[in-house]
């Protein structure tokens, strides 16, 4: 089973929260600025991801989903 981590970059306002909630340590904020003028969120390695959705559960602007795809 692969994760798949979708970001909406543009809608992304660095507020750090999924940052905290990634049990892999996977996410930091990219060194790209969005159209609001933001650091989005990035995922590193995203074939490392686990899939837990802790992340777009903690997202207060929903800009995080997560998809599992079989291999």
């Amino acid at each position: 089973m692969k994760n798949i981590l979708v970001i909406d970059k543009d809608r992304c306002k660095s507020c750090g929260l999924c940052i905290l909630q990634c049990k892999k340590g996977l996410l930091s904020l990219s060194h790209e600025i969005n159209k609001q003028g933001y650091h989005p969120v990035m995922i590193a390695e995203p074939d490392k991801c686990i899939g837990c959705t802790m992340c777009a559960i903690m997202c207060p602007d929903s800009v995080i989903e997560v998809y599992r795809e079989e291999d």
